[in-house]
């Protein structure tokens, strides 16, 4: 949905100037495929997430400290502080230019058949877990293990019993149909799930200033608007689950005080920027 208001903003602030195709649902690849298409100039644009960009750029971990913010709308409003401008910036050197942050739904947490309501009572399951290190070792540190099953996988590890619950979004936990597979979902919000709009540095560099703005006020718009779209079905997609049988409930975000500690103490010292990230937005 971002993606289609990117090409309507693009569209009518160039005066039909611009136009933008979409190739949604990985048809060009993995985000490692994607990300070096944009790199040699064969793809203009791609929504990346920060998941995978910290792997090749760290500082993108900072967005997945835990309980960084209190509602998408606060991490929407972050998106223009110096620090998260910052972060798009060691894109720069990679041949890639970060033009703005795009959210999905926050994660949340999904259990098979126990009824989770403290970090104590994750020692011991498997859950799945992208994997990206700031999301892997927030959840070891509750004492569960984690695994980085593909996602069209999911569905079945959980009805057989491969794993006791994931991590996921409220959105994703519907239109997967895993509420058919687990029985609670924690609606804890514990970490936002950028995307990362960017584009062929070359390719920007060599447009007319007056196109690169054009192109920077579509994509703010953009992202304005999915993440106003996406906050707004929050108590819909709660009910929804609701109704299918699920078990919705909230953790209180104090319990993970100490493993937010332990976030905070292993990455703040590892970039700058992580901490200048901890250290603007814990508050």
């Amino acid at each position: 949905m971002a993606a289609e208001q990117f090409k309507e903003e693009l569209d009518k602030r160039s005066d039909g100037r611009m136009k933008l195709e979409i190739y949604p649902s990985g048809q060009l690849g993995t985000e490692a495929d994607m990300v070096q298409q944009i790199a040699s100039g064969s793809v203009d644009f791609g929504f990346i997430t920060a998941a995978y960009l910290s792997s090749r750029s760290p500082s993108f971990a900072a967005w997945f400290t835990p309980y960084a913010f209190k509602d998408l709308q606060a991490a929407n409003e972050a998106r223009d502080t110096e620090i998260a401008k910052k972060i798009l910036g060691t894109l720069d050197e990679q041949g890639l230019v970060g033009l703005d942050y795009l959210f999905a739904g926050q994660r949340v947490m999904l259990f098979k058949d126990k009824h989770v309501t403290k970090p104590e009572d994750m020692a011991g399951l498997k859950l799945r877990v992208t994997p990206s290190p700031p999301l892997t070792d927030f959840y070891q540190s509750t004492g569960a293990s984690t695994e980085g099953i593909p996602l069209p996988e999911v569905y079945s590890a959980v009805q057989m019993g491969v794993i006791d619950g994931m991590d996921m979004d409220l959105d994703a936990t519907i239109t997967n149909k895993y509420y058919e597979v687990v029985k609670y979902g924690a609606v804890t919000n514990h970490m936002v799930w950028p995307a990362v709009s960017i584009v062929n540095k070359s390719t920007f560099d060599k447009m007319p200033e007056e196109d690169q703005q054009i192109i920077r006020e579509a994509i703010a718009a953009a992202a304005n608007y999915s993440a106003t779209t996406r906050a707004g079905q929050e108590e819909e997609f709660k009910k929804e689950l609701s109704d299918k049988g699920m078990t919705i409930y909230e953790i209180d975000p104090a319990l993970f005080a100490p493993h937010m500690k332990s976030f905070d103490e292993k990455y703040g010292p590892t970039d700058p920027l992580i901490q200048e990230f901890i250290d603007t937005f814990r508050k």
